[in-house]
């Protein structure tokens, strides 16, 4: 009688038991090639054009980092705050965060007096220092 084949006992099927990971691969690499792209747009923060000084450069402000943009608008972080609100919240989210340094962004065509208002405003708050950040001047000459 002639022996069937099929599913016995001791019978080897052939199945491998690799797993094919070429599709993952795709998947992660897919996605490394995005967030290389975004990762630089996500750190702009409020778009404030800064006036040019001779600085030394800080290489990650850790703190609370207040923007006045071109239109005379606060905002501390990325989050949009009225004048009101600025100076009774200011002192709390200092404390809330536990920041002993703040920082000022202001955009190079704010009036000189709206950035002593904010700057006001942060010293009132009784943090240890508050910073002003512009962009380092540029060698050879520019503005006076």
């Amino acid at each position: 009688m002639p022996r069937r084949r099929g599913r016995g006992r001791g019978h080897d099927a052939g199945f491998s038991a690799e797993i094919n990971v070429t599709s993952l691969v795709d998947v992660v690499l897919t996605l490394l090639v995005i967030f290389i792209i975004t990762a630089p747009m996500m750190q702009g923060g409020v778009e404030v054009n800064l006036p040019r000084a001779q600085t030394q450069s800080v290489a990650s402000p850790e703190g609370v980092v207040v923007s006045i943009d071109r239109s005379g608008g606060i905002f501390v972080g990325q989050a949009a705050v009225r004048w009101d609100e600025f100076t009774t919240q200011f002192p709390a989210i200092v404390k809330e965060r536990g920041a002993e340094n703040v920082y000022l962004r202001a955009d190079e065509t704010v009036p000189y007096g709206r950035v002593l208002q904010v700057l006001g405003a942060m010293k009132g708050a009784h943090v240890a220092t508050v910073g002003l950040i512009a962009e380092p001047e540029q060698s050879g000459g520019g503005r006076p």
